[in-house]
């Protein structure tokens, strides 16, 4: 990736991205501060410790989600430790959304009465979902964040994952992140050994693929990935050169996404400009000299 093409992506997230997307671009790509970060999520969190109020682009409701939750974990971790309070107010809240099994479903039926993408507001299915509970749970492992309902949901992790027959690509990075950071590393191991040939099947290894697809790259999102051994090196190499093709003329990547709302459009793009570059930085295509974050807070 050139230079020219960088300071295009930069003009992007500028001009067209929210708040706290332009404060996430500068945090991992300007040696800014994590602090702005922070108080822009802090925006977004409710009294019962999860999250809500537009931070899923899909979901425009005040009140909490698990898949807005699951976002704020996501960008907390990108930031370094997490806060023990934040930790355990977003453990709080999944416990009050979680099924009897442990596992969280994508949204609480609340999200009927909100602003949301239809294939949430018109939902009747609030079963568990082991894509939003397998990353969170993963992510929560990898921070130390302990909690009781962790721990029921890494049993419900486990016990779905072993008794999967298939997958699909959402599931797939859920599961990916929950084997990257749960403590038991020999069972883990085991079961990715044992999951690599399905996870691999629902991946789409070609590069020129359109539409609302998952890459090599979108699974295996850094070198060191626990899904990275799937993928031959020519795959990886290929997927990182049509990353490259795909930046539009203005400097921003498509969402990828089924389009409902122009402004959650525009919102997903921000963010699928930013994991872009992220992935293409964690693979040495980004120019040399750009300075890596800080991990302050």
């Amino acid at each position: 990736m050139t230079w020219d093409s960088y300071r295009a992506a930069d003009h992007f997230i500028m001009r067209s991205a929210r708040l706290i997307d332009r404060h996430r671009f500068a945090f991992h790509f300007q040696s800014a501060p994590a602090r702005p970060v922070h108080a822009a999520l802090a925006a977004h969190r409710n009294l019962d410790g999860g999250y809500g109020n537009g931070l899923d682009p899909d979901l425009r409701g005040h009140g909490s989600q698990p898949v807005a939750t699951e976002t704020a974990l996501r960008y907390l971790d990108e930031l370094g430790a997490i806060p023990e309070d934040i930790g355990q107010g977003i453990c709080l809240f999944l416990a009050t959304a979680a099924n009897e099994d442990g596992g969280v479903p994508a949204v609480l039926p609340t999200v009927r009465h909100t602003e949301a993408a239809p294939w949430y507001r018109g939902t009747d299915d609030f079963s568990s979902r082991l894509d939003v509970t397998a990353m969170i749970t993963g992510l929560l492992h990898k921070n130390n964040v302990a909690h009781p309902w962790r721990d029921l949901a890494t049993a419900y992790c486990w016990k779905t994952i072993d008794g999967l027959h298939w997958t699909d690509p959402h599931e797939a990075i859920g599961i990916c992140t929950f084997l990257q950071y749960v403590p038991d590393r020999p069972r883990a191991v085991a079961t990715m050994n044992h999951m690599a040939t399905k996870i691999r099947a629902v991946i789409d290894v070609h590069p020129r693929a359109t539409g609302h697809v998952h890459t090599p790259l979108d699974l295996a999102c850094h070198p060191a990935h626990i899904a990275r051994p799937l993928f031959t090196d020519a795959e990886i190499i290929r997927n990182l050169e049509a990353f490259e093709e795909e930046q539009r003329p203005d400097g921003g990547w498509d969402a990828c996404w089924d389009h409902w709302d122009t402004t959650a459009t525009l919102e997903r793009q921000g963010m699928r400009t930013i994991q872009r570059l992220r992935i293409l930085r964690a693979y040495g295509r980004l120019v040399p000299d750009l300075p890596h974050p800080r991990r302050s807070l």
